[in-house]
């Protein structure tokens, strides 16, 4: 009991600091493409997460064995998730965004009982059915017009793909501290932009990096929602099992929409409270009575 209250201590500020991501990411969106902005996101993350590791003295090697298994988190999770999420945001909107990605756990729980042999139990699918459920509470339930349809597809795509670099992240040995582990898979994530960053970089409008919204934008980005959020995610995966862990990503909306409410003036009716219920129920059904 005491890890998976520890687990959801590292899990849950996480997946807040990811809500407030979002309308982040919809402002700086709209001076640099998706593609760039993950880019330079991760340039700021790579930076700070490098020189933490060197001030804690970490031993950088990783064995052959499992350097393929790390490239891999990086490439599936820190790069397509990423690049196809933010592009995703970019072409529907922000609430859009938290509804299709809360499809997540519902991921985590199959690739869980796919590549870690996790129990499937009728309390795992009934936790993740309740939460999903708190979602659309909060969020509303919105068509989905034809000039969102791409975003839609690249959001859900988002959702699969992180979805499965959280199960993989189980995979990696306990031996590694987090930050190398955070670290070589965000690297890993900025070396496979670089190509397409390097070859439209003429036409990239890098003036804008002297505006004070983009700067701040970009190191929330870069050092709050990765750097720090990343660590704290991968720490609480250790704790709490795959399937399990993806509930706590349900707090992306939650703050998502309680964030619009309090900066933006956004109205919040009923269904936030009756959604935050349920979403709160989910997550203490699993911690108490989940194996």
């Amino acid at each position: 009991m005491k890890k998976k209250i520890l687990g959801a201590l590292f899990l849950s500020p996480a997946a807040s600091i990811w809500g407030g991501m979002f309308v982040v990411v919809k402002v700086v969106v709209e001076f640099f493409p998706p593609v760039e902005l993950v880019w330079l996101r991760y340039l700021v993350a790579v930076v700070v997460l490098f020189a933490i590791g060197c001030w804690q003295h970490v031993d950088w090697r990783v064995k052959r064995k499992d350097l393929p298994l790390i490239l891999l988190i990086g490439v599936i999770g820190n790069a397509l998730s990423i690049v196809t999420q933010e592009a995703g945001t970019w072409l529907s909107s922000a609430q859009l965004g938290s509804v299709i990605t809360a499809a997540t756990p519902t991921f985590m729980i199959l690739f869980a009982w796919w590549l870690l042999k996790e129990r499937l139990t009728w309390m795992k699918i009934s936790s993740v059915a309740l939460a999903t459920i708190g979602v659309l509470m909060i969020v509303g339930v919105h068509t989905i017009g034809a000039g969102k349809l791409l975003g839609a597809v690249f959001l859900m795509i988002a959702a699969l793909t992180w979805a499965l670099m959280s199960v993989l992240i189980k995979l990696v040995p306990n031996d590694y501290p987090l930050i190398q582990v955070t670290t070589i898979a965000t690297a890993t994530a900025l070396v496979c932009l670089s190509p397409v960053v390097f070859v439209q970089c003429s036409t990239v409008p890098w003036h804008y990096l002297t505006q004070p919204t983009v700067i701040f934008c970009l190191l929330y980005l870069g050092i709050i929602s990765t750097a720090v959020a990343f660590v704290m995610w991968n720490r609480g995966l250790q704790l709490t099992n795959a399937a399990s862990s993806g509930l706590f990503f349900m707090f992306q909306p939650l703050i998502g929409t309680l964030l619009g409410w309090l900066i933006l003036g956004e109205a919040i009716g009923l269904g936030f409270f009756v959604g935050v219920f349920l979403i709160s129920a989910s997550i203490w059904i699993n911690i108490r009575y989940s194996d």
